[in-house]
């Protein structure tokens, strides 16, 4: 079996750390033009070496996005854009437009060239025309099945690269423009409100016909069912999408995939472990989840119609800072008090729950319950936990 890549989104620094941190193999992210992520925070060039150079240091790879579809204005700098990139020495970018595809091969370039998701990428008679044009990898669309992907895999030998987690398109990855319809704003250059978010109500003669308004969301990816499956298949690398969301989705996240990949690659998986999986992954997130198109075409189970809830999610409460003499030094995200079950979990730690008995402020004052967000305080647990764990509600 080929090797296999856990690969992280990073929208800024930090979530960049986080993920390899916890367990990613590599990161995608973007600089400040050409990405689909413009409103993320994304990498200034000085930002983008520093990462490639700490990315390497530890033997993790980079890919940056290259994958907007380039107008003609779009196209002044990429040269040497693209040259600047591979300067510092970036494994790859994903790029959609061929005519980036083909300034790549003329330039010679040294990274590798992989075809982004906004591609489309569902048939092998594509996916050997981007293998013609000097593809090393293929990611392909959110839309692909598993024959899909095998028999591309088979027709090019091709590594591929596949969305294991995260938010759906409501069009075909890559294809949509709602966004410019509603808002002017170009979802495939980077603009996206996520029209398909929102809530539209069925009126007549502006007279609402229902009380609940329609949605055209579709569910979450989830492939942690699948995971071993897609391996025997020819995926050599898992994608988890969501470059906007917070250091607890992408570490919680990155570090379940982590470790459903290590126990199928050791032969320990089992059912009740993919079940815990399966828990803390849906309690992550804001939103359900399926396998989408893996299996079956989606039906309305994998779509929201009439309503959704989409409440915050409240569960990670505290980032561990520091950890000595009988207590962790931690700051606060969400509100917890002394009483509460919570979780400790991290990427060198099994997790393990705890009652909350004693919380002190910054001077050590004994307070009742933690209401301020970022507050740093002191918690007495007689364990010592790993500086950047998370303190999370009992799952």
């Amino acid at each position: 079996m080929a090797l296999i890549e856990l690969l992280a989104p990073a929208g800024s620094k930090e979530k960049m750390m986080f993920a390899f941190l916890y367990g990613a193999d590599a990161i995608y992210f973007a600089g400040e033009r050409y990405s689909l992520r413009a409103n993320a925070i994304n990498f200034t060039r000085e930002e983008m070496k520093e990462t490639v150079e700490y990315a390497h240091s530890m033997g993790k790879k980079c890919y940056v996005t290259v994958n907007i579809v380039f107008h003609n204005e779009d196209t002044k700098d990429i040269e040497e854009y693209l040259l600047f990139l591979d300067s510092i020495k970036v494994d790859a970018i994903l790029a959609s437009d061929i005519s980036v595809m083909d300034l790549y091969n003329k330039l010679g370039l040294h990274m590798e060239l992989h075809v982004s998701t906004q591609a489309s990428i569902l048939n092998k008679e594509a996916a050997l025309f981007y293998k013609g044009l000097g593809a090393k990898r293929l990611v392909l669309a959110r839309e692909s099945s598993r024959e899909d992907i095998k028999q591309i895999k088979e027709a090019t030998g091709l590594d591929l690269e596949c969305f294991a987690h995260g938010a759906m398109c409501t069009s075909i990855s890559g294809r949509c423009v709602m966004s410019n319809y509603a808002t002017n704003r170009d979802s495939n250059r980077g603009g996206c409100v996520q029209i398909c978010r929102w809530t539209f109500d069925y009126t007549k003669d502006n007279e609402k016909l229902t009380d609940k308004p329609f949605s055209m969301t579709p569910k979450d990816l989830n492939m942690i069912s699948y995971i071993q499956d897609m391996m025997n298949i020819g995926v050599n690398s898992f994608k988890i999408e969501g470059r906007m969301r917070s250091i607890y989705y992408v570490s919680t996240v990155i570090l379940i995939y982590r470790r459903i990949i290590d126990r199928i690659l050791n032969n320990t998986l089992t059912d009740e472990y993919k079940e815990y999986a399966l828990k803390v992954l849906n309690r992550v997130a804001n939103r359900e989840s399926s396998p989408q198109f893996y299996n079956k075409m989606p039906g309305f189970e994998e779509q929201y119609y009439l309503g959704r809830d989409e409440a915050s999610n409240q569960d990670f409460l505290a980032l561990v800072l520091d950890s000595k003499d009988g207590y962790i030094k931690v700051e606060e995200r969400n509100t917890f008090r002394v009483g509460d079950k919570v979780e400790f979990f991290g990427p060198s730690i099994d997790t393990f729950e705890y009652t909350i008995t004693e919380i002190y402020d910054k001077d050590m004052n004994k307070i009742d319950k933690a209401v301020h967000p970022k507050e740093e305080l002191y918690i007495k647990i007689d364990k010592e936990i790993p500086k950047y764990s998370m303190m999370r509600v009992k799952i």
